[in-house]
């Protein structure tokens, strides 16, 4: 039997596979075998001609365990799933067994096990089956990940431990991220006053990194689906501003920051002509991550050429400039196998920022 943790969240984006990647990190130092399952898989994509879950195959990948990806990744909803198990076209006992044989087995393999939760504490209630009772049957220690700030991290958390108590489930621990660096001691002083009543230990995660939140280049080209034109080293390059280029070209230069990719019309020859030769200067090289140049008509071919001698970053978006604008700006970044710089970044902070040894402590 392995000792396991219940990795829960307050909602999305709260930084579940952050922490999961992190915990699995510290506890490979202290645990011969280690182990990791996302009981229930809301993002499939396939791999090696099975249909997985996208962060166990980053998990799997990452740490050498594609050899248990199937048992990591045991059930994964794919689109009209939930309407054909509602219907009785799925069998739902079925696949809940299928997913506890899954835990059981890693559970009896490994000496520490990561149990990863899908979004907030409800998912999966349609099979029967939500976060909380998985904790529960599993016998896992629960600790709730949450975002920053004071009152909306009390507010979730309650919520959510609602359910968990109701299963009977034991939150041990609430797990506070993207912290305020200048805040973190008061914040997470006020936060174990909130929880002293429920005996819940809190816990202080990483701060606050726009490092870790902003977008890869890969990242926006995979979320326009569309090819990018750059080394795999610029591919991983980290975007921090997004601009349209609308204003005159010496203006759009003026105003560039540190990391900037810039959305250029297809029609702005001047602009990106201008952005392609000052790519090859250092200072500018600093500023400009890339290029996305929407629009539906075809970029010249003598401002192609230039772009592309230039070595500068970019990509042909067939969309409007505000389209692109819109839907870089609503994405929030996920981790991926290929975020190399990023997954490298977290690991290091997990060795300075995350208490693993209070973690453990709480498992019981």
């Amino acid at each position: 039997m392995a000792r396991k943790v219940f990795i829960a969240a307050t909602g999305m984006n709260c930084g579940k596979t952050t922490t999961s990647l992190s915990l699995m990190h510290r506890a490979r130092k202290k645990y011969p075998r280690v182990g990791f399952v996302k009981p229930i898989g809301p993002k499939p994509i396939a791999y090696n001609g099975q249909i997985v879950d996208k962060d166990a195959v980053l998990m799997a990948r990452y740490f050498n365990k594609l050899d248990d990806l199937h048992l990591m990744s045991p059930l994964v909803l794919k689109q009209g799933d939930t309407r054909r198990i509602l219907e009785g076209e799925i069998d739902r006992e079925l696949l809940i067994q299928q997913m506890f044989d899954a835990i059981a087995e890693l559970d009896a393999k490994n000496d520490f096990l990561i149990i990863e939760g899908a979004g907030h504490t409800g998912v999966g209630s349609v099979l029967g089956c939500n976060n909380a009772r998985i904790a529960k049957e599993t016998d896992s220690t629960v600790l709730m990940v949450t975002g920053g700030g004071l009152g909306n991290v009390v507010d979730n958390a309650q919520m959510n431990m609602a359910l968990f108590q109701k299963e009977k489930a034991r939150v041990n621990a609430i797990l506070v991220n993207k912290i305020i660096p200048a805040k973190r001691e008061q914040t997470l002083k006020y936060l174990e006053i909130a929880f002293a009543a429920e005996r819940i230990k809190v816990i202080g995660g990483f701060n606050y990194q726009p490092i870790l939140a902003n977008p890869t280049m890969r990242r926006i080209a995979d979320l326009l689906d569309v090819e990018l034109r750059a080394t795999e080293e610029e591919a991983q390059r980290i975007v921090h501003t997004v601009q349209i280029g609308a204003a005159s070209a010496q203006r759009v230069v003026e105003i560039l920051e540190d990391s900037t990719l810039i959305v250029v019309n297809v029609s702005r020859d001047e602009l990106l002509v201008t952005l392609a030769n000052l790519y090859q200067l250092a200072e500018y090289r600093k500023k400009i991550a890339g290029i996305v140049i929407p629009g539906l008509g075809k970029i010249s071919t003598i401002t192609h050429k230039i772009l592309v001698s230039s070595g500068v970053p970019y990509m042909l978006a067939g969309r409007t400039s505000s389209t692109v604008f819109e839907m870089i700006r609503d994405d929030v970044s996920k981790l991926t196998v290929q975020d190399t710089h990023k997954i490298d970044l977290i690991t290091e902070l997990a060795d300075e920022q995350l208490d693993f040894d209070t973690i453990d402590a709480l498992l019981e």
